[in-house]
């Protein structure tokens, strides 16, 4: 994942997003139906972002609590991704989301990861990590305060 962003990230800037989405989406097909949007992606960061539209929407016209969940697992998971190295088979580990508030517009969804973190991706056989993701609507609010713990292990098991 990090190649992939890495050369995106030499192309001109209106269509960094659109490139990244498309490419990224191929590792997830789901994340194409969603139609979640990666904004930026970096080693220590991450950001993506949902619209709301009808088809995320709940009962309220809001963005739907389950694609909110999703915005905090996608933009967790792929900063972990762009980190963990190849020989290593990445995993959700626990999700834990609470719902705080009334969600208003579109979503953004900014994970990071500390420079200790990802030397502990590359430096350990098999670990976890508490990524901090934060969750906001358009008003800059945090509908949503959520922990997600992604693990790694070897992808080849011991003989």
């Amino acid at each position: 994942m990090s190649r992939i962003a890495d050369k995106v990230g030499r192309l001109p800037v209106g269509l960094r997003s659109t490139v990244l989405s498309l490419l990224f989406g191929r590792f997830v097909p789901f994340l194409a139906t969603s139609g979640i949007r990666f904004e930026q992606a970096g080693h220590t960061s991450l950001t993506v972002s949902i619209r709301n539209r009808r088809k995320v929407q709940n009962h309220i016209k809001g963005v739907h609590a389950a694609a909110m969940a999703l915005l905090a697992e996608t933009a967790s998971g792929f900063v972990v991704g762009m980190n963990v190295p190849d020989d290593k088979l990445m995993l959700l580990k626990s999700m834990k989301v609470n719902y705080v508030k009334r969600a208003q517009g579109d979503m953004r969804a900014v994970a990071t990861l500390t420079d200790e973190q990802i030397r502990s991706m590359y430096n350990t056989d098999k670990g976890d990590v508490l990524v901090d993701v934060t969750v906001t609507d358009e008003s800059g609010e945090s509908p949503v305060v959520c922990e997600m713990v992604w693990a790694w292990v070897p992808k080849k098991r011991p003989q």
